[in-house]
């Protein structure tokens, strides 16, 4: 489960937490004392498709029907609940309340609510879940619709939420390990820097005292009168908010929670629920932090200001004028990173919500190693730039046609929105206040007010944004360096210097030449069949391309698609690897066609496209999605990729310069220096598995990779392409002609290599000392050959399932020593057909060996016995749920038929996929445990901190 929203940019750089704004009602209330409103004072009306009313004990609900997913029905209970409303002896209490709401209520005692809807098909975790904040507490339940018992106790559950835990010292005793675990995964170096700079980040509030996750010494010795007075004060009625979207009846649904939640009373004596806030001071703050497991140096410089409410149409055209500022400054910063060589390795800027009633204009630097004060005057030199000059009128245009072609996305799927989003609307709703009109509603207003905003009144923002009060600037760096940090005196002359700059307006230099260079010659369709039971047409082009269409009504505004042919990077020699693994990614940033990546990022003003080719190991080809309006643009680009590359010595020195220092301090992070010892160890060694180094970014060369992306895109003969969404098959037969019909074709027969590289056998351990927090993480693997077909993929993924039930019972919560145990199932075709297991934990180091040998028990016991029945029962209906939902996606069946033709399998496999999943039994699951987990080929690698004895 959550426990705090933040937002983090690039190491930890940035902070934005979702949050309530205060000081509303005397908003409000100021509002309606005067004699008349304007239509843009009044308050949006709520959107007319929910169905919304209190009942008189405060208890609010929301209510509407939705068939996207069909069959499903989403329940949020919503509390203005969290953390901030903590006394000291309940730090962590809110939090800690949020999981006892799973271990026992009146009418699911202890565990039994996780089993019913385990058995039900609800995935914990995946599922059902629920997150604390400072200012909230949310609990997020998907329930099938279709079958009314279920649905009758998943009302009984969000009753029982509200107010009907049990609260059980035991199960309250036992959770307590299991969140300490979760607060242990959570230190590091972020979380130790963290605790310095938020104070003043959060200006000595109390919010910077009130962080969800608590404190050890409430979590390991509150008395559980704490936890029952903190629940009997602030769940209650008034406070409290059910969210209801999906496949259900609004009229049964609203009489049912009338009848449900109308008895449920408010304290007799209840504690007024407070609206914290963070002040606005006046003062300038600075903070300097080292760490030494930071890997990279960050500066933040962060403007507070008074939250922007939006609650009427006024509110709403500010919040567009601020969409459109973000737009414009984050085109501006991609250009500058664009650059031949940027002083930095990421940086930019915006405007954002940030907590207690505040917004923030917030800059950010990455810098190269030694470099800060280079990358903070770049960065800070656009920021000074737009306060000064302001956007073009050209950069307006661009960010209202982006900003209009994404509502005219929104409302074309008006229809087939999923559930969650009209839920996360309506839970901000209720939270915040923040307006909820509905697509239809929105788009009129956008369409009305988007033609009005002048420039001017998009730099005014600019101008009153960019703040020199009220404004932090912190330091975050790797500990080698603090005695070379500047101080707060030297930052604030690095600003001063910026600003007295002999600055020049921005020149937006937009290219008026076409994206490609050559038009296409064009093809023709050689071949077409239909198979009617999949409804899918296959189309063969005399160039010997293969194109699957499916067409769908899954979403009206979504066609996806992808492609394949045979080779990869396994037909270059390990000494051109590197030139042959990043040769796509680089490629393809340098632009395409006539257009460099800026002048490509214009072109593609208000188009929704996005096209990215691909070069893996054993195949190359291209991916992407379109809007049925933008589909021949996303074919043109596609064809622009396969014949039209660029090359660019500026660029590729740029990302080799930036790439090389952002490894420089990467020894530093245990994490990574673990992952890539996990990664060397499965690799075999091998130098194409092995992490990320310079002496590996040194091997990479422009001409070299240029002439291998050449190669690999030279020949589309071979080439497999499925299209999958809202398309006339017949009407895009000439779009397919002229593009796909035009790829070059050589007609070579190429194959990929099998290179030989799995894991090893035998049983091996290796154990990395890395980091200085009492923390451990756990990676048990099992590996080997495999029977690759379409029972023993479903058995597998039973076993596997079978195995993080158990685990999830007694290493969590049995023996309280871990947060969220994982396992993790591999199968493969191809090279040849091999499996790989992961079991993975983090833990107290102290604990690894006792919960290696529990994990290892449980496996002994499906070797042994095979699994409980009942968590069959559970695997089979998740499996089963989760699939229904899956098959009407766009998505599921992009993957599934382009997967299907890369293995060379069956494409109506999946019409057995429901007999496959029945039929999996208790000595298929032990057979398999037997086979697979043998013991033979087993590897145990472990993460423990540095002072950890060797044994």
């Amino acid at each position: 489960m959550k426990t705090i929203k933040v937002r983090v940019l690039l190491t930890c750089a940035g902070f934005a937490i979702a949050c309530s704004i205060p000081g509303q009602q005397v908003l409000a209330q100021a509002v309606k004392a005067k004699p008349a409103k304007r239509a843009s004072e009044k308050p949006l009306p709520l959107d007319a498709e929910v169905r919304t009313g209190k009942l008189p004990n405060g208890f609010t609900y929301y209510i509407r029907h939705n068939q996207e997913p069909r069959n499903r029905v989403t329940f949020y209970l919503a509390n203005k609940i969290g953390s901030v409303l903590e006394n000291e002896e309940q730090r962590g209490l809110a939090h800690f309340m949020e999981h006892m709401s799973f271990n026992g209520t009146k009418h699911f005692p202890k565990s039994e609510l996780v089993n019913y809807l385990q058995k039900s098909g609800v995935r914990f975790g995946a599922d059902l879940n629920a997150y604390t904040s400072f200012d909230e507490t949310v609990y997020q339940l998907p329930l099938p619709s279709d079958n009314p018992e279920i649905l009758k106790n998943g009302i009984q559950i969000m009753r029982d939420w509200a107010h009907e835990a049990t609260l059980d010292t035991t199960e309250i005793n036992k959770e307590r390990g299991v969140i300490l675990e979760e607060k242990r995964l959570g230190k590091g170096s972020q979380e130790r820097m963290q605790r310095q700079y938020l104070p003043m980040m959060l200006n000595h509030s109390r919010y910077s005292v009130r962080l969800p996750i608590g404190t050890d010494d409430v979590l390991n010795n509150f008395k559980p009168e704490a936890i029952n007075s903190f629940y009997h004060d602030w769940y209650r009625p008034n406070l409290q908010a059910l969210i209801v979207v999906g496949d259900i009846n609004v009229d049964q649904m609203e009489k049912t929670i009338k009848a449900t939640f109308g008895d449920l009373k408010n304290p007799a004596h209840e504690k007024p629920r407070t609206q914290y806030t963070v002040p606005l001071t006046g003062q300038n703050q600075f903070m300097s932090i080292t760490d030494k497991e930071m890997t990279v140096t960050v500066a933040q410089v962060m403007m507070k200001q008074p939250g922007l409410v939006l609650k009427t149409a006024g509110d709403y055209r500010q919040n567009i004028i601020r969409g459109l500022f973000n737009r414009m400054i984050g085109a501006r910063y991609g250009e500058l990173q664009r650059k031949a060589n940027p002083p930095f390795l990421q940086g930019g800027s915006d405007i954002s919500a940030f907590l207690g009633g505040l917004d923030t204009y917030t800059m950010f630097v990455a810098a190269k190693p030694g470099e800060l004060e280079n990358g903070f005057k770049a960065v800070w030199r656009e920021t000074e730039r737009i306060k000064r000059f302001g956007f073009t009128q050209t950069e307006l245009d661009r960010a209202k046609t982006s900003y209009m072609s994404d509502m005219e996305s929104a409302l074309k799927e008006k229809n087939k929105t999923n559930s969650d989003s009209y839920v996360g609307e309506y839970l901000q709703y209720f939270l915040k206040g923040s307006a909820s009109p509905g697509i239809s509603y929105e788009y009129q207003l956008v369409k009305n007010d988007l033609p009005g905003i002048s420039i001017t009144e998009v730099n005014l923002l600019g101008k009153t944004a960019i703040k020199s009060t009220n404004r932090d600037i912190m330091l975050l760096a790797p500990e080698k360096d603090k005695n070379t940090l500047p101080a707060q005196a030297t930052v604030t002359q690095w600003i001063k210097a910026v600003e007295t700059e002999n600055l020049v307006p921005y020149n937006d230099e937009v290219s008026k030449q076409a994206l490609l260079a050559t038009a296409p010659a064009g093809g023709k369709i050689v071949a077409e069949t239909k198979d009617a039971a999949l409804n899918t047409t296959t189309l063969t082009l005399s160039n010997g391309v293969k194109v699957i269409l499916k067409p769908t009504d899954f979403k009206d505004n979504e066609i996806l698609f992808t492609g394949f042919t045979p080779g990869g990077s396994s037909l270059y020699t390990d000494a051109d690897f590197q030139s042959a693994a990043n040769a796509s990614g680089i490629i393809s940033s340098f632009g395409v066609g006539n257009y460099n990546p800026t002048q490509l990022e214009k072109y593609l003003t208000g188009k929704q496209i996005n096209v990215s080719p691909f070069i893996g190991e054993r195949t190359q080809g291209i991916s992407g999605s379109a809007t049925p309006k933008d589909f021949e643009t996303a074919l043109e680009l596609l064809y622009a990729y396969y014949t039209e590359p660029r090359k660019d010595a500026d660029l590729f020195s740029s990302i080799i310069t930036r790439s090389k220092a952002g490894l420089a301090n990467r020894a530093n992070d245990p994490n990574a220096v673990f992952q890539d010892t996990v990664s060397d160890v499965l690799g075999n060694h091998s130098i194409r598995r092995t992490g990320p180094t310079i002496a590996k970014i040194n091997q990479i060369n422009l001409d070299r990779m240029y002439a291998i992306y050449k190669e690999r895109f030279a020949d589309a003969s071979a080439l497999t392409l499925t299209f999958v969404g809202n398309f006339d098959a017949d009407k895009i037969k000439p779009l397919l002609e002229k593009y796909i019909g035009s790829l070059p074709a050589k007609h070579l027969g190429e194959e990929a290599k099998d290179l030989g590289i799995h894991a090893p056998e035998g049983l091996i351990t290796k154990t990395v000392y890395k980091g200085s927090e009492p923390k451990a993480t756990v990676d048990l693997v099992w590996t080997g050959t495999f029977d690759y077909n379409p029972s023993s993929k479903v058995t597998m993924d039973a076993l596997k399932e079978a195995l993080e039930i158990r685990l999830l019972e007694r290493l969590r919560e049995d023996e309280s020593g871990v947060y969220a145990p994982g396992v993790y199932m591999n199968m493969g075709k191809y090279p040849t057909s091999r499996f790989s297991m992961i079991v993975n934990f983090g833990c107290a180091p102290k604990n690894v060996d006792k919960l290696i040998a529990s994990t290892l028990d449980e496996i002994s016991k499906l070797k042994s016995s095979g699994p409980p029945q009942v968590n069959i029962d559970k695997w089979r209906a998740e499996s089963l749920r989760t699939q229904e939902i899956a098959v009407r996606t766009n998505n599921w069946w992009l993957n599934y038929i382009n997967g299907q033709t890369l293995d060379k399998e069956d494409v109506h496999q999946h019409d057995n996929f429901n007999k496959e999943v029945n039929k999996v039994s208790i000595q298929d699951i032990k057979d398999a445990a037997l086979k697979y987990l043998n013991g033979k080929n087993y590897i145990r690698l472990v993460l423990l901190p540095e002072e950890t004895p060797a044994p």
